[in-house]
């Protein structure tokens, strides 16, 4: 079985919405598991109201979520960590520098064609409801590209 972790901030907002719609995505493949954390992360808390609600109305959840804080293990223990941000991707590689190689960028997994290559995730946290929209379609772009590489 192959692991993808999302990785972000606070692991309320985006990490969790690409848990849940690349979930969601894999369907009954059990070949892969996904998971999420922050590098910042209050362990505990629910997804954010409007993660939660573009989840649903996407047919996808993240039942019984509680964020996690990022960790060695958890690093290590995945194949794929898919980072929201620069930010992110250096931290990982700077406190977990056995783990470089597993570390993208979410938009990397995009078609080039769509411009997002190398761009930065934006953070919805606080912000209204249709940002948190343009985040699902940013992931959304990505899927097909994260269950490629899963499958290599």
């Amino acid at each position: 079985m192959k692991t993808v972790l999302f990785v972000c901030t606070g692991n309320t907002c985006r990490s969790p919405m690409a848990e849940g719609l690349l979930a969601k995505a894999l369907g009954n493949d059990s070949s892969v598991s996904v998971k999420s954390a922050g590098v910042a992360a209050s362990p505990g808390q629910t997804t954010s109201p409007n993660t939660t609600a573009i989840l649903h109305d996407q047919g996808a959840t993240v039942a019984g979520f509680q964020s996690s804080q990022l960790d060695e293990v958890m690093a290590e223990n995945a194949d794929l960590i898919v980072a929201m941000g620069a930010s992110h991707a250096d931290v990982l590689q700077r406190l977990l520098p056995g783990v470089q190689s597993k570390v993208s960028l979410l938009t990397d997994f995009i078609d080039p064609a769509e411009g997002l290559t190398g761009v930065d995730v934006p953070d919805p946290y606080g912000m209204n409801r249709d940002a948190y929209e343009e985040v699902a379609e940013v992931i959304e772009l990505a899927i097909p590209g994260i269950i490629k590489a899963t499958q290599e």
